[in-house]
């Protein structure tokens, strides 16, 4: 007999909120326990999520040599790794350093000159020079600060020993992480099932069906949109260095970053419109022809990644709202930092499918029930 109602949905009696309460409490306990840890947890994760968005890459290579053990596969995705970010820094530092240096001669020719813009205000530039200071930009960008920095560093013993300490523990936690990758690595898939072991067998149905929920969100997010967002930062550095804006390597591989969130990389237009005046004061270039070019760069770049690469990455899946995802980044890495911004997706989708079984019961709703929605 159904006591539960036409609906199908269990009553909230005594020993379900009991429950609840508890489990709420056991979450507030964790991140609680993840507060305290996160010094040591950090490495961790970190190594959990490069271990991760390597997987594809090692089963590609399982597939290539043939090889059913892990230990060989793991190997040469590490050496692909490896030499494809030693090649990226052997032509991004000489490149940031040459940037670096004509954008510190830019921002203080910008600084020590009145320019005319058509349809631009003067007013606008003097709010830039009274809010923005250039001359201290561009010592920050100068190679002269970097070398009175370790000037300084060196000419105090106790600064040095501390700076010396501080290095070798930096050191220490990245060999910690290397290490964490490899061993996560070579026992991924033993690691993944042994989870799915812990689980009572109860519980499994729903524990599986959260499992799903995440497991889908992080391949939507963490590789999806990694290789969306690493596509188009390539393609606004391209851009960029075709209609030659200063920094444009730079600037195109920062939009990259803010694309990890769809549509973030909106907010760079602010930036992107100031280094437009200041190539405009600098070189003399018209600046609404620059700045033109730049918009057209961005609405290009935007068809594509709208057009062919989401389509082409995710596919019809659809994953959290860009404003969710924002709002949980937000709030996870002020709750937890560095580490909350790692473990932010896994945390919201959790808790949304959480709330969908327990409290709305989406999964156990029935097929009519979902065909009233359209």
């Amino acid at each position: 007999m159904d006591i539960s109602g036409s609906s199908g949905r269990r009553p909230y009696t005594f020993d379900r909120v009991v429950r609840i309460s508890f489990t709420v409490i056991l979450l507030i306990g964790i991140l609680f326990l993840l507060e305290l840890l996160k010094g040591v947890l950090l490495p961790f994760l970190v190594a959990c999520l490069i271990a991760y968005m390597l997987e594809p890459v090692v089963r590609w290579n399982m597939k290539i040599t043939k090889l059913q053990t892990r230990f060989v596969p793991v190997l040469m995705t590490l050496a692909e790794a490896s030499v494809i970010a030693a090649a990226f820094l052997i032509v991004f530092i000489p490149y940031l350093i040459s940037e670096t240096q004509e954008m510190t001669q830019m921002l203080r020719h910008y600084a020590s000159t009145k320019i005319q813009i058509p349809y631009l205000s003067d007013s606008i530039h003097s709010f830039l020079r009274d809010n923005i200071d250039f001359d201290r930009i561009s010592r920050l960008l100068s190679e002269e600060e970097w070398k009175d920095l370790i000037k300084s560093t060196i000419s105090s013993s106790w600064s040095f020993l501390s700076s010396g300490f501080a290095f070798l523990f930096g050191v220490l936690s990245w060999l910690i992480v290397v290490l964490y990758v490899i061993f996560i690595m070579l026992d991924y898939e033993k690691i993944m099932m042994g989870f799915r072991r812990l689980v009572p067998v109860g519980h499994r149905k729903w524990a599986y069906q959260v499992g799903s929920d995440i497991k889908n969100a992080m391949n939507r997010y963490f590789r999806g949109q990694f290789l969306i967002a690493f596509i188009v930062g390539i393609l606004f550095s391209v851009g960029f260095l075709i209609i030659g804006l200063p920094m444009g390597f730079v600037l195109g591989s920062f939009i990259g970053i803010l694309n990890m969130v769809p549509y973030l990389q909106l907010i760079s237009l602010p930036l992107t419109t100031l280094l437009c005046i200041v190539c405009t004061a600098s070189t003399g270039v018209d600046f609404w022809v620059i700045f033109w070019e730049s918009m057209a760069v961005y609405v290009i770049v935007q068809c594509i990644q709208d057009l062919i690469l989401t389509p082409k990455i995710m596919g019809k899946a659809m994953g959290l709202n860009p404003a969710i995802i924002l709002l949980s980044l937000s709030i996870w890495g002020s709750l937890l930092g560095f580490m909350g911004l790692i473990i932010a997706l896994p945390l919201t989708t959790l808790l949304l499918s959480y709330y969908d079984i327990y409290v709305v019961q989406r999964y156990s709703d029935s097929v009519s029930d979902n065909s009233d929605i359209y």
